[in-house]
């Protein structure tokens, strides 16, 4: 019922004008902030972490700012998902070298946990007519898993793999010429996973770009989505050259290498909240303790 009555009220703000849903964002942030001492905590925690030499104002400004940015984008879904097209068209830009997107080569888009990632996608879908595929989570609630799904597949040729679903889909929807949306950017355990620099400490991190590259025969590039005052603007890299190689390990360290150059310029829109370096090498301490 709970999500029922969520998916209601995000129709319903659909309606509301651009800089009202902003200003209910900032305010809800703000407030989640204080109240959300856990995921405050955890912020702040990365934060201090990759930006040793940040002041602790500087970082503390980051984290709230994080705070704004989720809730902004969690009410954007709003209109990214219920008001008609060419008000999505109208706010969500696709920038860059969008010439990576034309043809039929096999392309898999590094696209990281910045909190514009569904308006990316939306970029994306309503910018090509290639078959593109994304992996996702169930979410527990069975009303938000349907929104959420539906939402990712209103524009375009979308198909959404569930990540119990296995390598072989992706691999094939690739070598058919597709798209693949990939984010791997997050600590999704031990299990097959490597340690790898991000921002100079080791972080488990899997190694699926190079590997599906490798198994897809494809090309990476990048799209980082930032939240602009407007709406979003999604940025498309050019290709990574020589991306693949055959040292997988390598490849993931190059990949948040990137992904670093990418939060630099906007670090208060990354997701900071997740526990990035939650699994530890064997030995280790908690950094979240």
């Amino acid at each position: 019922m709970m999500g029922r009555l969520g998916v209601w009220f995000m129709r319903v703000l659909a309606r509301l004008p651009l800089p009202v849903l902003r200003g209910m964002g900032w305010l809800i942030g703000r407030i989640l902030f204080v109240l959300a001492g856990p995921r405050r905590r955890v912020a702040l925690r990365n934060l201090a972490l990759c930006y040793p030499e940040a002041t602790e104002p500087q970082r503390r400004a980051w984290a709230q700012e994080t705070f704004v940015v989720f809730c902004q984008s969690w009410l954007d879904r709003s209109w990214l998902w219920f008001a008609p097209r060419d008000v999505v068209l109208d706010r969500v830009k696709l920038t860059g070298a969008l010439q990576e997107l034309e043809g039929d080569t096999p392309t898999i888009i590094f696209a990281p946990h910045f909190y514009g990632m569904d308006a990316g996608g939306s970029a994306l879908t309503l910018h090509t007519p290639r078959a593109f595929t994304s992996i996702f989570s169930t979410h527990p609630d069975p009303a938000v898993d349907a929104w959420f799904r539906e939402g990712r597949q209103r524009f375009g040729d979308v198909r959404m793999l569930n990540r119990n679903d296995g390598v072989k889909p992706i691999i094939a929807n690739l070598r058919k010429g597709g798209l693949l949306y990939l984010l791997p950017d997050m600590d999704f355990g031990r299990n097959d996973s490597l340690f790898v620099p991000f921002y100079g400490v080791q972080a488990a991190t899997v190694p699926s770009l190079s590997r599906f590259a490798r198994l897809g025969r494809a090309k990476v590039i990048a799209m980082v989505t930032r939240l602009t005052p407007t709406g979003y603007c999604a940025e498309i890299s050019p290709v990574w050259a020589g991306y693949p190689t055959d040292d997988a390990e390598a490849d993931t360290a190059l990949m948040n290498t990137r992904l670093q150059s990418y939060i630099d310029v906007s670090p208060g829109q990354y997701y900071w909240v997740h526990k990035r370096f939650k699994t530890r090498p064997e030995g280790e301490p908690s950094f979240y303790a």
